[in-house]
Formats: C-alpha cells, structure tokens, sequence
C-alpha cells in the first residue's frame, strides 16, 4: 500500500504512527540502494584491478617515459597531462610534476577531479605531468632505484621546456614528499620550488596525548613484523596492510561514518563515495626491500632529518644540500602527519634562521588548523584555496629570500587593497617566522628522544634475530600460491569482493534497488524517527571514539613507561642520563665554502648598477614589515620590465635579489651607503626607480611607521632633495597596475 492512500485515525497516536510507516519506509529503501551501492563499489574494484595500469585520474594522459624500460626497470612511468579544451596552457611558464604517494593505495589522486593540485596548476597555466605506478614492482626495485628513475623523469620534463621561466615545480604528496626530498638533496641542481604536503620527514616528533601511530614501531618490536609480511608475502609486501594501518587510525570513520554517510544520504552520496573508493581500493605492493628502507631508515629509524641515510655510492642524504625552496603543506587535524612532524626537520638541520641562510635555504610552510591527512590532497576547498595559491604564486616563492617563512591567506574582498594584483580568492602573504615558530608547536623531551633512540635499537637487534632464525626456513616455505592466497583473503580485498556482482545474492539487490529507486519516497526532514537516527549515529561515533581515545591513551603510556626505563636504555647501549640531540654542526667544508662567498660578496658590495641599487633598496624597506605579499611580487615584475636593460630570467633574477639581500645581511651600513655609486647621473632615471619602488611598497598596505622611515631615507640616497623625498613618502598611494613606472 502507497504511503498517499493509507488512513489512520486522528489523535496524537497517529501521527506518531504515521511518521514510524513513512521513516520505515524510507530506510528500507535507503538500505536496498545502499546495498547496491556497495554491490557497485565491488564491481568498480574488481574493474579497476583489471587494468594494466589502474588510476583515477580524471584527465588524459600521454605516456612519455616507461619507467619499466630504463637500464635499472621500475614500475613507475611519466605522462603529460592533456589539458582540457577549456584550459589555456602558456609553455613558457614552469612546469609543475606531481608524484603520488605509493603508500599502499594506486596512483591518480594528486588529479583525480577538477579542483586538484594538477587542475589548479594547469588552471594557473602551467603545463602538468605526472608521475604515477603500476601495481606491482620490478624485480629488484629499490628506493635508491625509483630515486633515479624520477631523475630521469624529472631531466625529460626540463628538455621538453628549455625555455620556460623556472626550473619544475615537483609537488610530493605524503610518502612521495620525502621521495622527492631524497632525491632534492641528491641532485639539487633538478628541481624548482618544492611543494611537501602532508609527508612525515621527523618521524620521531609529537606530542603527548596526540599522534600515537608514532609509537607503533616500538609496541610492535620494531620492523621484524615488516620482514615477516614481506617473506609471507613470498617477496612482496601487501599495500592494503598500510592502507588498514591508517584506517584503523579513526575506527569510528572506518566502521561507521563512512558508510553512514552514504546510507542517510542514499540519493546524493553515491558518485562521490564510488569516486574515492576508485582510488581507496586500488591497493599496490612494494617489494620487500622497499618497504624495509621505509620502516628502519624512516618510520623506526627516523635516519632522513639527522643525515644517516647513505646510497649505495657512499653519498649521504642531507636535506640542508636541497637548494631549492621548499613549501611545507601540513594539518593540525592529520593524525597520520602532524604538524611536528612535517617540520621538526627543520630543528634537526638548522641551529637558526641565521644557518637557514647560510645554507642559501628558503622554506615556507602553512599549518591547516582542521583538515585530515587525505584532505590535503583530496579536498575541493584546500585545492581551490592553498594547491591554487601555490600555484599562482609559485613565482613569488622561488625569488624569497633565504629563510623561514609561514604563508597566510587571507580572503579577497571589496576592500582589498589593489585587488587587481590578486590572482584568485585569497591573498596570499609569506610571513618571517623564526625557529622559536616552530618549537611552540610542541615536540618531544629528551627523555622522549632517549625513549625513541630504545626502540630504534630494540628493532634492530629483534630484526637480527628473525633473519638469522626465522627469515631462512619460512623463505622456502612460502610458496608463490601461498602468497597469492594470502592476498586476496586480505580483509580488505574481501569487504570489496564479497558484495560485487560475483555474489550471486547481489542480484536480488540489484533489482530490489531498481525497483526502490523507481518508488523512491524520503522521510521527511522533521521527522522524529529521523532525527532518533541521527541521534543513535553520534552515539555509536562517540563509543567508537572514546575506545580509540583510551587504547591511544594505554599505547603511549605502555611505550613510554617500556622504552623510558633506564635498565632497557642502559642495556641497549643508551645513556639513561644522556641530553641527546639529534642537529648536526655545520661541515668545515661547508663554512670555508660560505667564508669565500661572503668575502666575495662583500668585494662587490659597490659594484652594479640601477637595478642593482633599485632592488637593495627595495629589499632595505621592505624588509621593516617582515613579510612578502603576494601584490608586492605583482609590482615587482615592473622593476624587472622596466629597469635595467635587456628583461632578465627568473633565475637571473633571483639571483641578484639573493645577493642584494645577502650584501644588507652581511654589512647594512656599507651595503646603504653604496648606493649612490650605483646610480646614473640621469636624475630622470634615478625617480623613475624611487617611483617604482613606491609602487612596489604601496601595493599590498600604506607605507607608515618604519618602513615610511626608511623609504625618506633612501629618498636621500638617490639624490632626492628632502623636501621632494619627504613629500612623495608621506603621500604614497595604493599601487595602480595600469600606472607605467617610467
């Protein structure tokens, strides 16, 4: 009987009844479309692991190199991503390379929608590729191979933009973030700006009461359990197992929100809980020596930020060689990569800002306060909101100069002053920040890192023993069929197969939700039934976080109280007195190097021309407010159109603004007062500059206070009398893009 010819009495009663007919209703029919749902998802998994090469992403590709064909085979490969036609691409403009994280899930997601990193790039005009795998590895691939391979990859983009204005963007997502950081460091001369989003590089850090995945090394018994899965897995170690690693991070997502969602909104939440999926369920392996790398040199190890990760040329990983600059993408609300541990690397390499700059180093960073650890790639608002930003303003970024920076953003409005210079929403502001910065944000003790340094050891003295007792025998046990058994029994796998079409029950649900869908009736929004539903999903939510709060709250406390005693240090070769620190001294090598560049920029201090003394000056005033707008880099193009000569290139440009901002470091006084050497005669010229440099001051704020102050003062240096100079700074107007500074 249709819900519009049943009748029932009046009376309270029956009203109740009437709302208890229709909510059952509707949530059988939800539960069959829900059902089938499912039974879809199962039939796009068993799809999608069909394919030779299985991805998600949304735009067309054309393969340029075969990772599978280089001297040393890899299962990676580069494409170039075709824009779509209503995308203009400039070829000039620096190319951006995304690699996706091999962290157990497949390739795609870095472009798997419009508002991506690649659509937000190619949007902003750059050209696109991609850097992706296939499911299962070459024999003998390596993490120090697949470092080469991306070499490869990344010299192939460069010849194919000899003339763009910058060297490749390379953005890293996750596990792919510290590859590319790896590889920065091995061959700095490659890379553009890099962009390190959600991608754990000090393993160790956190915080108490928050983060313990960190932790799991150590209650596990360290990275033996690694070994063990690779040998069962005859060789091969099964993503999914990493994949139910971060699930098991948020239990009540995993058992219950996820697909409480998609059931309570049957009729919206299907294409987007089947697009992820594509993606989610798309599991890799990686060979048993690359999954053994990551766990003892990273996630037990924590060797990449102290610099104990050697190649096998002998060479060390040091992350302070990376000349590049390096954006740092991170979430307060990431569990998987929290904050201190995306940027306590910085701790580890540098004592100061001061040694940022002398390693030439320039590092921006951005801490989310809400989003989770998938959101910093997958959503639609952070790609639309920071991805873009990045993108627009990638120029902006690669001519910093050296030192730490945090980038703000703040939303584009009526009153935004010179608005015309905003690319997008938001304004984009990279902010001097200082170690101190960083620190705030909590970090571990040194009873912490003694506790850490324990477990590091424990893991590798049980790692020993189960290769030398255990690894031989269960080698030739384990066979090919055995594994491949083994892998598709993983749980995972089964929750996708076991509700596919290949269910012969499925059927029934396939019709029944044919049929719903046709018959199709909602529960009204106010209905008290309704709202009991949504009442009794919080509370399966809160059960389910309150056990995930108090087994986090018993691990740390076991790990802690295990790897904290001073009988264990001490038997382990740990000093149980010991202040350990992990930041290395500056090489002597290193210092000689910056002794001669700074003899040698200080011989030059009097040497150049107008642009020379334009931009010092720049550099002189805009350095009293402590941050860079993303206007201010707008305006500045004119100083690089209209002054000087010939139009340099960005790196030549970089370049000189580099060596101008050294040059005001080393000796301010010298570096001020040599300015008027550097100056034509032409008194036309000379206010034509000081007229730019106005602009460029004025395009993001007002020139007041200190920095009003110094503008007067370098009114003097260029031969300004005092009654133009102080006239024309108290009397600086926004920066009109239209005006010509000439």
């Amino acid at each position: 009987m249709s819900m519009d010819k049943l009748q029932i009495p009046g009376g309270p009663m029956s009203g109740l009844v009437a709302s208890a007919v229709e909510y059952l209703v509707d949530a059988g029919q939800r539960s069959v479309l829900f059902l089938d749902i499912m039974r879809r998802r199962g039939d796009q998994y068993r799809e999608h692991v069909a394919q030779t090469a299985p991805h998600v992403l949304q735009y067309a590709a054309e393969l340029i190199l075969d990772g599978r064909q280089l001297a040393e085979p890899v299962n990676y490969a580069l494409v170039r991503i075709v824009p779509p036609d209503n995308v203009e691409i400039d070829m000039d403009r620096r190319p951006f390379v995304v690699v996706d994280p091999r962290a157990g899930h497949g390739p795609g997601i870095g472009g798997f929608k419009a508002d991506s990193e690649i659509g937000v790039a190619m949007k902003a005009g750059h050209p696109c590729y991609f850097i992706g795998f296939l499911p299962d590895p070459m024999p003998g691939q390596t993490i120090e191979r697949i470092a080469r391979a991306e070499a490869i990859f990344i010299e192939k983009v460069m010849s194919l933009h000899p003339d763009a204005d910058g060297k490749p963007c390379v953005i890293g997502n996750c596990q792919a973030g510290w590859a590319v950081m790896i590889l920065a460091s091995l061959r700095p001369e490659l890379f553009g700006p890099l962009i390190i989003a959600g991608a754990p590089l000090a393993y160790w850090a956190g915080v108490h009461g928050k983060y313990p995945m960190r932790y799991s090394g150590g209650l596990l018994g360290g990275s033996w359990l690694t070994a063990l899965t690779s040998d069962l897995g005859a060789g091969k170690f099964d993503g999914a197992w990493l994949v139910q690693n971060f699930e098991n991070q948020n239990p009540s997502n995993t058992l219950w929100s996820k697909q409480y969602n998609v059931y309570s909104k049957v009729d919206t939440e299907a294409d987007r809980y089947l697009e992820f999926e594509r993606w989610w369920g798309g599991h890799v392996n990686l060979n048993a020596e690359e999954i053994q790398f990551i766990v003892d040199e990273l996630f037990v190890g924590n060797n990449l930020a102290a610099g104990n990760i050697e190649m096998s040329d002998g060479r060390k990983v040091d992350l302070r060689n990376i000349r590049s600059p390096i954006v740092v993408f991170c979430s307060e609300g990431d569990n998987i990569t929290p904050p201190q541990q995306a940027l306590h690397w910085i701790l580890d390499c540098y004592a100061d800002v001061d040694e940022i700059r002398a390693y030439g180093q320039t590092i921006v960073y951005t801490v989310h306060q809400s989003i989770g650890h998938l959101g910093i790639f997958v959503s639609g608002g952070v790609a639309k909101k920071e991805h873009a930003e990045f993108s627009s303003n990638i120029d902006l970024i690669d001519v910093l100069p050296p030192g730490l920076y945090e980038a703000t953003f703040e939303a584009k409005g009526e009153e935004t002053a010179s608005s015309d210079l905003v690319v997008g929403q938001w304004v984009m502001r990279c902010e001097a920040r200082t170690l101190d910065d960083i620190r705030a944000m909590g970090g571990n003790s040194p009873e912490d890192e003694r506790r850490f340094a324990t477990a590091k050891r424990i893991s590798e003295i049980n790692l020993a023993a189960y290769q030398k007792f255990v690894q031989p025998w269960l080698k030739r046990m384990v066979t090919p069929q055995m594994a491949e058994w083994a892998h598709n029994m993983h749980p995972l796998r089964l929750q996708y197969e076991l509700f596919s079409s290949q269910n012969p029950y499925m059927a029934t649900v396939k019709s029944l939700a044919e049929k719903a869908a046709e018959e199709r009736k909602p529960v009204a929004t106010d209905n008290p039934f309704l709202a009991f539903q949504e009442q009794i999903s919080k509370q399966v939510v809160h059960a389910l976080d309150s056990w995930r709060d108090s087994q986090e709250a018993l691990s740390e406390a076991m790990f802690l109280s295990v790897y904290g005693s001073p009988a264990l240090q001490a038997a382990v070769g740990i000093d149980p007195t010991s202040t350990p620190s992990r930041r290395r001294e500056m090489s002597a090598e290193h210092r000689t190097m910056l002794e001669k560049r700074i003899a040698d920029l200080k011989s030059r201090i009097a040497e150049g021309g107008l642009r020379e003394a334009a931009l010092r000056a720049l550099l002189y005033v805009g350095s009293a407010r402590g941050m860079v707008d993303e206007r201010s880099i707008e305006a500045l193009r004119r100083i690089r159109r209209d002054h000087g000569g010939a139009r340099m290139s960005l790196a030549e440009f970089k370049m000189l603004v580099r060596e101008q901002f050294f040059m005001l470091l080393l000796d301010r006084e010298w570096a001020l007062a040599a300015i008027p050497k550097l100056l034509p005669d032409d008194m036309n010229a000379r206010r034509a500059a000081f007229e730019a440099i106005e602009q460029v001051l004025s395009a993001s704020a007002d020139v007041t206070g200190e920095r009003a102050n110094r503008l007067r003062q370098i009114a003097g240096l260029f031969g300004l009398d005092t009654a133009e100079g102080s006239e024309r700074t108290s009397n600086v107007t926004p920066f009109d893009p239209k005006a010509k500074a000439s």
